[in-house]
């Protein structure tokens, strides 16, 4: 289990200081497939970055009850449109690389994606395209053999085709224990295979909601979303009225 207790983080910048999240308390357990969700600046991409200790912050992370130090990190993973790979090797010395330090590196799993999205194994990294790139960001994620792999919009640059197919195959080869938690704007497209959505909003948490409790209340995860956020659907015809005009 993975525990956030009163997690927060402010940044202090020339400007000031800016309050990035707010006393956050989050539990995740194995086996869920978790969408997070939040508009540009709430706190998505710096709350992944605390969990990892990539961040200072104020509050508690624990993994299974302990503090994520050097003794367990290995159970975590990180997918981020960045990039964390090393842009001179090829895809080969990375799998080689990852074999040497991670025990629980999934060789099967790396070259079934390897050969799923067609990428070059012989060929360094810095020549693949930004989609091919993030590909190959989300293959080692998903393949270091962590319990819990977070994904910072691993889509990015992508087409829908490519990742239409992902997200089928992504559900056909988690295993039980293992985690995810997607950080994303594709709402609609990953709606239908989520198990829970977690939204931000100004660094606090919006909302908290299964799948299945969203299903009994008839509701879809686009609608629930835009209620919690009290999404105004007449805000772009007052714009387009106002700028008529001189």
């Amino acid at each position: 289990m993975l525990e956030i207790r009163e997690l927060s983080k402010r940044y202090i910048g020339r400007t000031g200081e800016k309050q990035a999240l707010s006393r956050i308390d989050l539990t995740m357990t194995q086996g869920e497939v978790i969408g997070l969700f939040g508009e540009n600046g709430a706190g998505k991409t710096t709350l992944l970055q605390c969990i990892l200790g990539y961040l200072s912050y104020q509050g508690t992370v624990l993994l299974d009850g302990k503090p994520i130090d050097r003794s367990n990190i290995i159970r975590l993973s990180y997918a981020t449109c960045e990039h964390s790979f090393f842009p001179n090797l090829t895809a080969d010395s990375h799998r080689e690389f990852y074999q040497m330090h991670f025990q629980t590196f999934r060789k099967r799993r790396f070259e079934q994606l390897m050969e799923f999205f067609e990428l070059p194994k012989k060929k360094a990294l810095k020549t693949f395209s930004a989609g091919q790139k993030n590909q190959f960001e989300v293959i080692l994620a998903l393949c270091q053999g962590a319990d819990y792999i977070l994904m910072d919009e691993p889509f990015a640059g992508n087409d829908i085709f490519n990742r239409e197919d992902f997200y089928k195959v992504l559900m056909g080869i988690l295993e039980s224990e293992e985690t995810v938690m997607i950080a994303t704007h594709l709402i609609e497209e990953v709606e239908h295979f989520l198990s829970r959505a977690v939204l931000l909003r100004k660094g606090e948490i919006a909302g908290d909601i299964s799948v299945l409790e969203l299903e009994e209340q008839g509701e879809s995860l686009t609608d629930y979303i835009k209620r919690i956020y009290q999404y105004r659907a007449n805000r772009v015809e007052k714009v387009l009225r106002g700028a008529q005009g001189r």
